[in-house]
């Protein structure tokens, strides 16, 4: 039973593993795009006198979707900002003890609060097909605001792998997860 039950969680953890890189990479492209409707508002205004707000609003969009998509994957390639004043100095196995405290006090109860707390905040601006204060902006705030518990539920699944993986390190298990 144990065997199976590792196997199965070794399973959905590559799993988790390919959809948070899946969702980075696209991100990068994401990213690609924002830069050029940026150029392209910059051009428009100082070029052509032209402006947009449709266009302004899309960049902060593209931002948006960036910042709360990539989270998990910033996380898992472990690039998000640490305060390692200590953590560098670790050993490998205490290095994982600290990943998994740190998921299982700080991070998984994080994205289970803010999913909870943003439930009603994102299902009544899609209630009201919230839109813009700007008349000329665009009309989909409130998939913009369901990125919020998007990245909280992204980020907790990411955590719990990675809080699994830490677990296999520590008992010195040889574990069968890719993460690339």
């Amino acid at each position: 039973m144990v065997f199976i039950l590792k196997k199965l969680f070794t399973k959905v953890t590559q799993i988790i593993n390919l959809f948070t890189d899946g969702c980075g990479k696209s991100i990068a492209w994401l990213i690609l795009l924002m830069v050029l409707i940026q150029c392209l508002v910059v051009c428009m205004r100082y070029l052509f006198d032209i402006g947009s707000i449709a266009l302004q609003e899309s960049v902060n969009y593209i931002h948006a979707c960036c910042f709360m998509l990539g989270a998990a994957f910033t996380y898992k390639e472990n690039t998000h900002v640490r305060v390692d004043i200590f953590y560098r100095k670790m050993s490998e196995k205490n290095k994982h003890i600290v990943n998994i405290f740190g998921n299982l006090v700080f991070l998984i109860p994080l994205c289970i609060f803010i999913l909870i707390i943003t439930n009603d905040y994102v299902l009544q601006s899609w209630r009201i097909q919230e839109r813009s204060a700007d008349s000329e902006g665009l009309s989909y705030v409130y998939i913009l605001k369901t990125l919020i518990p998007l990245m909280a539920l992204t980020l907790f699944i990411q955590g719990l792998a990675d809080t699994y993986k830490s677990f296999l390190l520590i008992r010195n298990k040889k574990i069968g997860i890719k993460s690339d």
